[in-house]
């Protein structure tokens, strides 16, 4: 049977107002307000957006949709993780100070930002999965407290994964740092020499004594080193470097596995809506605005992550004649659909439901 999935035609341009009620009747579509207990945590998965990127999913937007979770009397909050790489979110309190730069704090929006997985990306849990490349998830820790969860995602192009959406928010957005660095690379973080200061600061953060210290520089020791990226986070001068995986392939289907977790450890209870505006080669976690592949679309949303993705890249290369993805990126985008329902996270057949 086919997932369903619900679209209303959005741009820029309708302004905050009208793009707030949109988001409000997307949401009410999705009919999870009605299931929602008192007193519940109630999670919004967000971008905060990148220091100098605008391209994030605006604040104002998310007002209608926020009052009608406080009806219900619930726990509402903003929350993401944060990021591998060093920079203005690697850590909850520059990340929480971006965030209400940009607009998203509990003054403007009256509900408060948690950064899901910790100061420094170290509080999480574990999810058993048993899938081809994930046998273990490591996920922030908030999302196993949390009761139901609402994921807003920015459609952008993706330079790993061709477009990030649904399960990239899902997968990527809710692993702890730990779980970012291992569907990113296979192998472990190495010392850049000429870089380290030797200053042992990430010998003192290493949790199984992985790090040892050289002539010249410290050294991590790949027999010991469990992946955690602990050294990537508090090494402060850029010494510690991880090494990419080359194979963009494998990467989205362990994307696909972790958003897999993910609901394991929600127990399915979320809700997915996709933002086509504002569609730019690369993600919002790059430090400036991105250029544009395609003209604004439209917001859908739907119970299933990998229906609304597939939908909205359908929906794309019929409005552009053409595979605009694969034409700014050359990735094969579809690999994280395909991988996701094989191993059930969603189905790639839906129909659509036009809200108008």
């Amino acid at each position: 049977m086919p997932s369903e999935v619900f679209f209303l035609p959005a741009s820029e341009k309708d302004g905050h107002e009208i793009l707030a009620d949109k988001t409000r009747r997307m949401y009410g579509a999705l009919g999870l307000n009605n299931v929602i207990d008192q007193d519940s945590f109630v999670g919004i998965k967000i971008h905060f957006g990148e220091k100098g990127n605008t391209g994030y999913i605006k604040p104002p937007w998310l007002i209608y949709l926020i009052e009608q979770i406080k009806k219900r009397k619930a726990k509402v909050f903003l929350t993401d993780t944060n990021t591998l790489y060093l920079g203005k979110r690697s850590d909850s309190v520059e990340h929480i100070q971006l965030a209400a730069q940009h607009g998203f704090s509990l003054d403007t929006l009256g509900i408060p930002v948690i950064i899901a997985d910790g100061l420094i990306g170290r509080d999480s849990g574990e999810v058993e999965v048993n899938l081809t490349h994930i046998k273990s998830a490591k996920i922030a820790s908030t999302f196993f407290h949390t009761d139901m969860l609402l994921c807003l995602s920015h459609f952008t192009g993706h330079i790993l994964s061709g477009f990030g959406a649904a399960i990239k928010n899902l997968g990527m957005g809710c692993a702890s740092r730990a779980g970012k660095l291992e569907q990113h690379s296979d192998v472990h973080p190495w010392v850049k020499a000429k870089v380290c200061t030797n200053c042992s600061v990430c010998m003192e953060y290493c949790p199984v004594d992985a790090i040892e210290q050289a002539e010249g520089s410290a050294r991590i020791i790949d027999e010991k080193c469990i992946g955690c990226g602990e050294c990537l986070v508090v090494c402060n001068v850029g010494a510690i470097k991880m090494r990419w995986d080359g194979d963009t392939l494998r990467v989205q289907e362990k994307m696909a596995e972790y958003a897999f977790a993910v609901l394991k450890c929600l127990k399915n209870r979320a809700g997915f809506i996709n933002y086509l505006v504002k569609i730019t080669k690369d993600c919002d976690c790059m430090s400036k605005n991105g250029k544009l592949i395609a003209d604004d679309l439209g917001i859908l949303a739907s119970l299933d992550p990998v229906a609304v993705d597939k939908a909205s890249v359908d929906l794309l290369m019929e409005a552009n004649s053409k595979d605009v993805l694969r034409e700014a990126i050359d990735v094969d985008w579809s690999v994280q659909l395909v991988h996701g329902e094989k191993i059930g996270l969603g189905s790639t057949k839906y129909k659509i439901r036009n809200l108008l």
